[in-house]
């Protein structure tokens, strides 16, 4: 049994280091992508007027009159000051054509004074400039950006199987660690002063061990991020009853297919804002979104400049249905049933957002523990290769001292018998 783990971890490990050793530089990258982004790219994030921004609504009206092509699909509720208003926008369906419109990018940012268009950008195009650097490390992260096919986003898709196979793999390689439990303290220590190959494989196997909880924890949640609907819910439903999700129960549709909304956003934030009263919440809304392919608006509830959620388990969000403006479904942390905070904990478990400041630096620190696990793991198998190859008897004519000395009529001498 162990030699049919050892083969099997040493074949996800040589299959997945590549992605796993993205994944873990990426995500090292990636914890602090708001900051570094904001950073790199200020005529996005700062606003070049001082003054009284105009109100939120015509803000996101003069977005859309910007381009006729294009609607607003997300947007903040209200103005930090010194910061621009970002809107994420999605293409309008040509109606020549019955497809969406060809657009070059899908982030404006307003000045919130003039209403002017300061900056766009096509989030997640497969570029290294400055402009689309945290977007490339982002998508990269979770997507590989395979593009998608027949509606099916083989990345997402490719990048939770791999989780899934993590998840296994994990647990066997804890089990492998351990071959000989009376000495079980060896599979923790690290033999820095040896230098060579033993500080390679112990980096490997005790790093391994020592992090086994977070590196668990990684993949888990790394299977709800990619396979949510498909695997996450399923297997947690089994343990436990969860709430609708408008999200789990609905197909998307192709954006040709989707219907514009019948109630606009106005008036589902204001059903919103009635809903939080009655539930007693004190923030105020947040950001709004529609998910068009799915039919359905989102209000989000939190003060200005705390839309990433972090500390605990997120913002609240309530779901209405984009035809009738009926309630869908709410997302509501920390309440619902043990399974629907477990969901609930996936992603802030994952950006280490959970626990704030010092959450998302053990999350960047593990995403290099992630990456150097699999290099790590090449360089052993390359080693251990290599010392099979030069182990092997070298093939060839036997060396004749070792041939059998023939007869003078070409027989073989027979052999003597012992007395």
């Amino acid at each position: 049994m162990r030699a049919l783990f050892v083969r099997l971890h040493r074949w996800f490990g040589l299959t997945a280091a590549v992605f796993l050793f993205v994944a873990g530089a990426t995500g090292a990258v990636i914890s602090w992508d708001h900051e570094l982004d904001a950073w790199l790219n200020p005529q996005l994030f700062e606003a070049r007027s001082t003054g009284s921004p105009l109100p939120v609504a015509e803000l996101v009206r003069r977005a859309e009159a910007a381009d006729p092509r294009a609607w607003v699909r997300y947007h903040a509720l209200a103005v930090e000051p010194g910061h621009t208003f970002l809107v994420y926008m999605e293409p309008r369906v040509d109606p020549s054509t019955g497809q969406p419109y060809a657009l070059d990018y899908n982030q404006v940012a307003l000045d919130p004074v003039t209403g002017q268009v300061q900056a766009r950008r096509l989030w997640g195009a497969i570029s290294l400039s400055r402009e689309n650097l945290l977007p490339f490390l982002y998508k990269l992260h979770y997507s590989m950006h395979l593009p998608e096919r027949g509606g099916v986003e083989w990345g997402v898709w490719l990048m939770g199987l791999i989780a899934l196979a993590w998840v296994l793999d994990t647990l066997i390689a804890l089990w492998i660690s351990f071959p000989h439990l009376p000495q079980w303290r060896r599979s923790f220590a690290f033999r820095w002063s040896a230098g060579g190959h033993r500080r390679v494989f112990d980096l490997h196997r005790s790093g391994g061990v020592w992090l086994f909880a977070l590196v668990l924890m990684l993949a888990v949640t790394s299977v709800a991020m990619n396979l949510n609907t498909q695997v996450m819910r399923p297997v947690v439903s089994w343990f436990s009853a969860l709430s609708p999700s408008p999200f789990a129960s609905r197909t998307p549709l192709a954006p040709a297919q989707a219907s514009e909304p019948a109630v606009d956003r106005w008036t589902v934030i204001a059903r919103a804002e009635a809903e939080a009263r009655h539930r007693g919440w004190t923030d105020p809304p947040g950001a709004v979104f529609l998910a068009k392919d799915y039919g359905v608006w989102g209000v989000g509830f939190f003060p200005p400049g705390l839309d990433h959620g972090d500390g605990g388990l997120g913002n609240p969000w309530l779901y209405f249905d984009a035809q009738t403006g009926a309630p869908a479904g709410a997302d509501i942390p920390g309440t619902g049933s043990a399974g629907d905070i477990f969901l609930q904990s996936m992603f802030p478990l994952h950006s280490g957002r959970i626990l704030g400041l010092p959450g998302r630096v053990l999350i960047s620190a593990m995403g290099l523990m992630v990456a150097m696990l699999s290099v790590t793991g090449v360089l052993i198998w390359a080693r251990k290769r290599r010392a099979r190859r030069q182990a092997e008897p070298t093939r060839g004519p036997a060396p004749l001292a070792s041939r059998p000395r023939l007869a003078q009529n070409g027989a073989l001498p027979r052999r003597r018998r012992t007395p």
